[in-house]
C-alpha cells in the first residue's frame, strides 16, 4: 500500500504535507498513482494532516497552490470542507487569510482560486472558532472577492427554485379537469343528457362551433 511506502526517508503522509505546501504536483501525481484503490486515495487525501493540525487542503490553500488545489478536487470522496485544528477553519477561510495576506496585485489570481473552490463545492456558511464565516475574513478592500462568495450562496440558497422540465410531473387529472381542454366526444357527451331537444340542439351548435 501506498501509505506503507518511504521515500528519501520520509513517510507518504509527510511527502504528501510538502507536495501540498510546495505545489509539487508532480510528486502528488506520483504518490496517487501508487496506490491501489480509490478507496487508498481517498483515505490518504482526507485524513492526512500535518503536525499542526491542518489537512492537505489547508496546506495547498494557504499557500494558494492552485495546481495542486486542483488535483486535490479531483479525487474521488475528496471532502471539501475540513476543518484544522488551531482555528477551525476551512481550506475556504485559509485561502482567504492567504489572499489578505498578499500584494492587491495578487488578488485576482487568488479570487479565480476561491471561485474555483466555491463551484467544486467548498461551504461559505460554516464558522470557525472564532465564530466567523469565511466572508467575515475577507478584506473589506477586496469587494470582488465578496461579491464572488455572495453570488455563490445567493446560487445556493435559491437553487431549489430552479427546475428542469424533466422535474416537471405532469399534473393530475382530478385535480386539474377544470382547466384542461375538454376535446373528445366523450366529455361532450358528458354535457348532454338525451333528454331534451333543445340541450341537443345546443351541444351540436357548440360542437359544430369547435370544429
Amino acid at each position: 500500500m501506498a501509505d506503507d511506502q518511504e521515500h528519501d526517508g520520509a513517510s507518504v503522509q509527510e511527502q504528501l504535507v510538502e507536495a501540498c505546501r510546495r505545489n509539487n504536483a508532480e510528486l502528488l501525481q506520483e504518490i496517487i498513482e501508487n496506490c491501489k484503490s480509490e478507496d487508498e486515495i481517498s483515505d490518504l487525501m482526507n485524513n492526512t494532516k500535518s503536525v499542526l493540525g491542518n489537512h492537505l487542503y489547508h496546506e495547498a490553500a494557504l499557500q494558494g497552490n492552485w495546481e495542486v488545489i486542483d488535483m486535490l478536487l479531483d479525487q474521488p470522496n475528496f471532502e471539501c470542507d475540513p476543518v484544522n485544528r488551531i482555528e477551525g477553519d476551512t481550506p475556504l477561510h485559509s485561502v482567504i487569510r492567504w489572499i489578505n495576506s498578499e500584494p492587491a496585485a495578487q488578488r485576482e489570481y487568488g479570487n479565480a482560486l476561491v471561485k474555483m473552490m466555491l463551484e467544486a463545492g467548498s461551504d461559505t456558511r460554516v464558522k470557525n472558532k472564532a465564530k466567523l464565516t469565511p466572508i467575515q475574513l475577507v478584506d473589506p478592500t477586496n469587494k470582488e472577492l465578496r461579491q464572488i462568495i455572495q453570488d455563490s450562496e445567493y446560487a445556493n440558497l435559491n437553487q431549489s427554485d430552479f427546475v428542469s422540465a424533466d422535474d416537471v410531473k405532469p399534473a393530475s387529472s382530478n385535480n386539474n379537469a377544470d382547466i384542461l381542454p375538454q376535446d373528445d366526444d366523450d366529455d361532450d357527451d358528458a354535457e348532454f343528457s338525451g333528454s331534451d331537444d333543445e340541450e341537443r340542439a345546443e351541444w351540436e351548435r357548440r360542437r359544430a362551433a369547435r370544429q
